[in-house]
């Protein structure tokens, strides 16, 4: 695999013109409970530039956090079985899947992000950014002013305000290729899901958290031997652990328990296989 910087656009792919009528398919595969979408991060590059604009679709990106609280809050599954493609965004999830001989082909939100405006250009993609404040955005123009950006105001809100309407409504009014939805979880998987109801945007949205705050400089990345070592989430920890020491400390660890939980279940469902065949064959 290329490294992710070196992506190319796919020659079939006439960016000028924006949308390609074919687009990759991408298979899935069941861990934990959350259907993966496994590709090579060239065959998401692609299908995020090739997407069509015949209706809305959107992209989550599950971590351990994430994980942790569909467990806790099942309400919130409807979002996420609703998403069209989920990307692993976790070298923890992608260790755990390992031991059960899974490739989730992890490709983090923030990397997806910085991949697509790095290679936009003012011929397209069109891509409309949810959730940053304006100067932020603006900070984001002048370090990519070749890419072809627009800003959607995004003020405080609750799902189901004034304030929640308006937002989609000005998202609806926007005309994008991508849509990237930068309102932390879960609100941005539920922001995704009512566009998607609502049926009046097109293009792709893509929820992809702090993504922008990386790019900007208002966040900073964990340096490269942190993600080598799968350790970002303690470098976050302790870049700012008032607001993150309850998610990597207590909430986080919750994820081993819940895989030990999955694994009993494969086992039981092994043995109960097992069985099944054994008196078949003895019939």
């Amino acid at each position: 695999m290329r490294e992710l910087f070196d992506f190319q656009p796919d020659q079939s792919i006439d960016l000028a013109s924006r949308w390609h009528p074919e687009r990759p398919s991408v298979p899935s595969v069941a861990f934990m409970g959350m259907n993966f979408s496994i590709a090579s991060q060239d065959t998401w590059m692609s299908l995020i530039c090739a997407g069509d604009r015949s209706g809305f679709s959107y992209v989550a990106t599950p971590n351990v956090d994430h994980m942790v609280q569909l467990d806790r809050r099942p309400e919130l599954r409807e979002a996420y079985d609703a998403a069209d493609h989920r990307i692993c965004d976790s070298r923890i999830l992608e260790k755990l899947a390992a031991q059960n001989e899974i490739d989730l082909a992890p490709f983090a939100g923030s990397d997806i992000t910085r991949a697509l405006i790095e290679k936009a250009t003012l011929d397209g993609p069109r891509i409309a950014v949810c959730g940053p404040i304006l100067d932020d955005f603006k900070t984001l123009e002048g370090l990519y002013p070749n890419a072809l950006l627009t800003h959607i105001e995004t003020p405080m809100m609750t799902r189901g305000s004034a304030e929640w309407a308006a937002t989609l409504e000005r998202v609806e009014e926007t005309e994008f290729d991508v849509l990237l939805i930068c309102i932390s979880f879960p609100k941005q998987e539920l922001f995704a899901y009512d566009l998607k109801q609502r049926g009046k945007a097109r293009g792709i949205g893509l929820c992809v958290g702090a993504s922008i705050d990386f790019l900007t400089g208002k966040q900073k990345r964990a340096p490269e031997m942190f993600r080598a070592a799968r350790m970002e989430w303690a470098y976050r920890l302790m870049s700012n652990p008032v607001r993150l020491w309850r998610r990597y400390l207590v909430d986080g660890p919750r994820v081993f328990a819940l895989y030990w939980s999955y694994r009993r279940a494969q086992v039981k469902a092994a043995q109960a296989a097992r069985n099944a065949a054994a008196a078949s064959g003895s019939l």
